[in-house]
């Protein structure tokens, strides 16, 4: 699975709010002290964010040694072993805190990405994420999302055209936003899906005669989707969205859409329990 090109980066400002000037309490530590590591799982989880904890220690000092048990995507236990480090103590605890912040929090979101994957087994939807994630960390959260087993829907608002309800309004209609979308996209160096927001099963038909490639089903009741699958007939791709979870997530899959877009992979998420347990502190002259 191909890591996002901004890990370095997103590591750098992470250290820089943590540790800004200098770790003052790490200073009284030996500079020459070693010391040993392990990362402990406290709770059943998916693991994600080996290569933001790896780049945390790299960044503080290229010295630390850092060895996985577990890899990206991996199911763990409780009390499970993830990682052992050693190096230069003053580094490894300074670096801690951040290391462990983008592993539980990534873990978290592949974690619950998990559930809602396991939620429609062995039906031919996909469950895509939202832009709702966390601030500065969208890149990381979208990869997670697919080291949980869901897919990703666009990562901003440069890369998918998806009119939504104040797009139409400024428009005029959903015929006009369409139009102006293929537009457009002529001038674009790539072409790309056009997507339209509906509300009614009246706003399917006319996006469906204006040529959209595909309809998100806005806080569309189960009947609703039916409806809309049976309208469409396979002519445009349909995303349902809103009110989404797993209590309601295999109904809605069962109504035949081809996807389900939940913001709650991103935005509701629970930072996995983790612990750093550090041992054999030495120092030498």
């Amino acid at each position: 699975m191909t890591l996002p090109d901004d890990i370095q980066e997103t590591v750098r400002r992470a250290l820089a709010e943590d540790i800004g000037n200098g770790d003052i309490t790490a200073a009284l530590i030996p500079e020459t002290a070693q010391c040993d590591a392990t990362v402990i799982s406290r709770e059943n989880s998916i693991i994600c964010g080996v290569a933001w904890f790896d780049a945390v220690f790299q960044q503080l000092d290229t010295g630390i040694e850092v060895t996985w048990r577990v890899k990206d995507g991996d199911a763990v236990g409780v009390n499970q072993i993830l990682c052992s480090l050693h190096g230069s103590a003053r580094p490894l605890l300074s670096g801690e805190r951040a290391a462990l912040n983008f592993l539980q929090t990534l873990s978290g979101t592949a974690t619950t990405a998990r559930r809602y994957a396991d939620a429609v087994l062995g039906l031919p939807v996909k469950i895509l994420d939202t832009r709702k994630t966390i601030p500065g960390l969208r890149t990381a959260q979208k990869y997670a999302v697919r080291c949980g087993g869901c897919h990703n829907h666009r990562h901003g608002l440069y890369d998918g055209i998806l009119i939504k309800e104040n797009h139409i309004l400024s428009a005029g209609s959903i015929t006009s936003a369409v139009s102006a979308a293929r537009s457009h996209l002529r001038d674009l160096p790539r072409n790309l899906p056009v997507e339209v927001e509906v509300e009614t099963l009246d706003e399917v038909r006319e996006a469906l005669q204006a040529g959209a490639d595909i309809l998100l089903l806005d806080n569309f009741n189960l009947e609703q989707m039916r409806a809309a699958v049976v309208l469409n007939e396979g002519q445009a791709k349909l995303e349902a969205s809103g009110g989404m979870s797993l209590d309601n997530l295999r109904a809605v899959a069962e109504t035949g859409v081809d996807f389900i877009s939940v913001g709650a992979i991103t935005k509701n998420i629970q930072a996995i329990d983790l612990s750093m347990r550090f041992s054999g502190i030495r120092a030498f002259s």
